[in-house]
């Protein structure tokens, strides 16, 4: 984790603002954090420092269970927050978040920021939105499973998860999160191999046809 220093701080907050969100804005304090992909932005269990905003990347939400499983849970894309329930509750278990491609965020300490952040009413109303998407989209998630074939969803999770048109998430992470077996996993990876979606590199996958994949994942948006 990269953590921006003088000019190139200054000048990253030149040309990024989120002063719309807010009814206040102490430059001073608040700082650019850049992680790596597989770089943790919070560890599972450990109440962040600050609260994130998303200014580009992804990242991905996973919890692990009593039983020791680590399910991926959701993603994090730009215009995010994170650490905003941590924020809202004094009790409260902390997921584990990863990068999946280099993300910038503007991290704000939650010890100084704190009374100020829910003092603000601007603020407050941005993230009231923010959560209420948040919420509509993991109710999405599940009817989807229901309402269409692994072939799109699958497209979807590979354009979200995609680092630099490579795709290599580990098959047992995406059949849990998208509640698929395996074999048929294995059978539609085969399938996009065989229509020039893809390009198998090893244990990775080229993403060869991006407007393919974008129609399949389209139609789940136009539900």
């Amino acid at each position: 984790m990269e953590i921006y220093k003088d000019e190139k701080k200054r000048l990253y907050l030149e040309k990024n603002s989120i002063a719309h969100l807010f009814s206040f804005l102490a430059e001073e304090y608040m700082e650019v954090h850049e992680y790596q992909r597989d770089e943790w932005i919070i560890q599972e269990g450990m109440r962040p420092d600050f609260l994130f905003y998303v200014m580009e990347g992804k990242a991905k939400i996973y919890v692990t269970h009593h039983n020791g499983k680590v399910s991926l849970i959701n993603f994090i894309n730009a215009n995010d927050y994170i650490g905003e329930m941590e924020l809202l509750n004094e009790v409260y278990y902390t997921k584990g978040i990863q990068a999946s491609t280099k993300t910038v965020c503007f991290a704000l300490p939650i010890h100084r920021y704190r009374t100020q952040l829910l003092e603000d009413a601007k603020f407050l109303r941005e993230l009231t939105k923010f959560l209420s998407v948040k919420a509509t989209l993991m109710a999405v998630k599940y009817t989807q499973s229901l309402a269409f074939p692994l072939e799109n969803r699958l497209a979807d999770f590979i354009l979200q998860t995609a680092d630099e048109g490579v795709y290599k998430e580990k098959h047992v992470t995406v059949c849990d999160y998208l509640g698929v077996s395996y074999r048929h996993l294995l059978h539609v990876l085969t399938q996009f191999c065989d229509k020039g979606y893809l390009q198998k590199e090893g244990r990775c996958y080229q993403i060869k046809q991006y407007h393919s994949l974008y129609e399949l994942a389209e139609m789940l948006k136009n539900k």
